[in-house]
């Protein structure tokens, strides 16, 4: 007995095709979608990161997963990342000027009197006048400055190198160490840098902004430029600087933000 012949599917039309597309599009879209939503529901759900601590205002998954992004970047990360420069003509003449914390005007500083506090081992405190400071040899840099919140602008500075400052001082040896702390003279505000960015060739102890010496609004006389992070860590007014191999406290840290901030 011969089998049956089978029956020629029958050609979809167009719009019926159109439409089987347009229902899987639509189904996988809502698949996704809710497993976002319930992704979203359940981070919202999951506890927070204890108040007090190096860290804080984040929900505890999220900390653990920007920590591991973190320890990746930090195996990765060497002086070959090096951010794009830029030729003079290419700065903004005025710099923005974004967040007065640690330098609000109506606090007194007199740039006269200040000078740089490092802490060293036994609590020792070394302590670097500006002319010190500007002594050693300059290096300028120009850069795309990049904002958390979004906005960026290609800034011209110049300085010392950090590295350049750590061998003039002969503090090689802190570089041994995990982490460098830096803060204003009010210890309003402070930030936690990972060694290998605070050493990295482009980062600055800088005095100078498009060839002009410093201004207040921007952290005069002396402030962090530090490339491979994003603004927050660049510490305006640079009034101490520890060493550590546990995490110094970080204003923003603290608020939640990525301890690492890197670019």
């Amino acid at each position: 007995m011969s089998k049956q012949a089978k029956k020629p599917k029958k050609e979809l039309t167009i719009e019926q095709k159109i439409n089987r597309r347009n229902f899987i599009s639509f189904a996988s879209f809502t698949v996704l979608a809710g497993g976002a939503y319930g992704g979203w529901r359940w981070l919202y759900k999951s506890p927070e990161e204890a108040a007090g601590g190096i860290t804080g205002g984040t929900r505890k998954p999220l900390r653990k997963a920007l920590n591991k992004t973190e320890l990746f970047f930090r195996r990765v990360f060497s002086d070959n990342h090096l951010v794009k420069t830029y030729p003079k003509e290419m700065a903004v003449k005025g710099a923005r000027v974004n967040s007065d914390i640690g330098i609000e005007a109506k606090k007194k500083f007199d740039p006269a009197t200040w000078k740089l506090n490092v802490v060293k081992k036994g609590g020792e405190v070394l302590q670097v006048s500006l002319q010190e400071i500007m002594a050693l040899p300059k290096t300028e840099i120009v850069y795309d400055f990049k904002c958390v919140e979004g906005w960026d602008e290609i800034q011209h500075w110049a300085g010392v190198k950090f590295i350049d400052f750590i061998k003039h001082f002969k503090l090689d040896e802190y570089t041994k160490m995990e982490y460098v702390g830096m803060e204003t003279p009010d210890k309003a505000y402070y930030v936690g840098i990972d060694m290998p960015s605070a050493i990295h060739p482009q980062t600055l102890l800088a005095y100078e902004m498009s060839d002009k010496p410093l201004q207040l609004q921007h952290g005069a006389p002396l402030r962090l430029i530090i490339p491979v992070k994003y603004g927050i860590k660049n510490l305006k007014r640079i009034g101490t600087i520890t060493f550590s191999n546990t995490r110094p406290r970080d204003y923003w840290a603290e608020e939640g933000y990525d301890y690492y901030s890197g670019l």
